[in-house]
């Protein structure tokens, strides 16, 4: 009888927030889980190989949505990583509220991603995006700053303000406002209090950190087009100042791009300037854009790093065919990072990657493939090109 009345007590505790969802709040439960087997050679170093999420797609989360009436929704969001093939239970990520309007579009409020990473270009053209055959980090092809102002798998922005408009006639456009001396901390480079280290990637003096994109997408007939460019600023906190000895400037990033689709082939391309790299900026990665867990060894590198306070560009194309439930890729491109007087050489990346990517169902997939990287380092120390394999698969939930 006990067991019957404490059966009874749970179930009625787990129809609860249907009960909620009933009064105009929905609660989704979301998720995706990811491993793969990799081997990531890089010249010099002993092959390392893993079965693991090192790229950090593995998540699951809450996704909440209130309607409040005349078109108006108040939302919040909660995520975290989780860390397959180990006891690693991963990073937090996104954490946010918003109001939302079909009409003038929604603003979040705490922890986000920036537009560059899933607003226009970034992961949305990367199509091995939080693989480890990825663009940005080692793939060197895309900006993977450390503070969540690239699109590094694990980047996000702490105490930040992001606006999406609707789309208007083909337009839409996504803003970001980082507080510069709210003094919190990045989640890769870790540390405590406001000046500890570089992980402090505000600004100082009311500066405020900001991201702006636009875009513009258009059909004709069978063609698909989409434009888009924008511009990041990550100025230079006082604790960055102190660690970098000469004339430290604000990091500026521009990108622009396009990408066409006709049927079942897509070509997409981007292209991004960088100006005065910020240490916790486009002058460092995330760990899992790095890659720098597998086999527990020290293999990270982040091909698509600028030197600190130096300038720099970085180019990607790619191009898909999907053939039944099958995608067949092929991209690449480079990085060139310019040298910094005084400070360090100038440095050449360029990579190539090519897989297939197979959908078992609308939730489950399969993919794998190969990346080369050709490092052309001016120092004196040897180049240390990479070469990766993988397979893997994926569930969302």
């Amino acid at each position: 009888m006990k067991k019957k009345l404490i059966s009874l007590a749970v179930a009625s505790v787990l129809a609860m927030p249907m009960v909620v969802a009933a009064q105009g709040t929905n609660v989704t439960i979301f998720g995706t889980v990811q491993a793969e087997y990799n081997t990531v050679d890089i010249q010099g170093l002993s092959s390392q190989s893993a079965v693991a999420d090192d790229a950090g797609k593995s998540r699951w989360g809450l996704h909440i949505v209130e309607n409040l009436g005349g078109g108006l929704k108040a939302k919040a969001h909660i995520e975290y990583g989780l860390a397959t093939g180990t006891g690693s239970i991963g990073i937090a990520r996104e954490r946010w509220v918003a109001l939302a309007n079909d009409g003038w579009g929604e603003v979040k409020f705490g922890r986000v991603a920036a537009p560059f990473k899933d607003f226009a270009g970034g992961t949305t053209i990367d199509a091995f995006a939080y693989t480890t055959l990825q663009a940005g980090g080692s793939g060197g092809t895309m900006v993977a700053s450390a503070n969540g102002m690239g699109v590094g798998a694990n980047g996000f922005v702490n105490s930040a303000i992001r606006y999406d408009s609707p789309l208007m006639k083909g337009f839409a456009v996504s803003a970001l406002l980082m507080p510069g001396d709210s003094q919190k901390l990045d989640p890769v480079l870790g540390g405590s209090g406001g000046g500890s280290g570089g992980a402090n990637s505000g600004g100082e003096d009311g500066e405020w950190d900001f991201q702006i994109m636009a875009k513009h997408s258009a059909q004709l007939g069978s063609h698909g087009f989409d434009i888009f460019g924008g511009y990041s600023r990550d100025n230079v906190s006082t604790a960055q100042r102190a660690l970098i000895a000469g004339d430290v400037d604000d990091e500026e990033i521009w990108r622009g791009g396009a990408s066409w689709h006709y049927e079942n082939f897509r070509l997409s391309g981007q292209y991004e300037n960088i100006n005065n790299a910020s240490l916790t900026g486009a002058a460092s990665c995330t760990a899992s854009a790095a890659l720098g867990t597998i086999g527990g060894g020290n293999t990270g590198q982040c091909n698509s790093a600028i030197n600190v306070n130096g300038d720099g560009d970085v180019w990607f194309v790619g191009g898909e065919y999907k053939i039944g439930n099958t995608k067949l890729v092929a991209q690449g491109g480079m990085t060139h990072a310019q040298k910094v007087s005084g400070f360090a050489d100038s440095r050449d990346a360029r990579s190539f990657t090519v897989g297939a990517i197979h959908y078992l169902s609308s939730r489950s997939s399969l993919f794998g493939g190969y990346q080369r990287v050709d490092i052309r380092d001016h120092a004196a120390v040897p180049d240390a090109d990479r070469n990766t394999y993988t397979v893997g698969m994926r569930h969302d939930f």
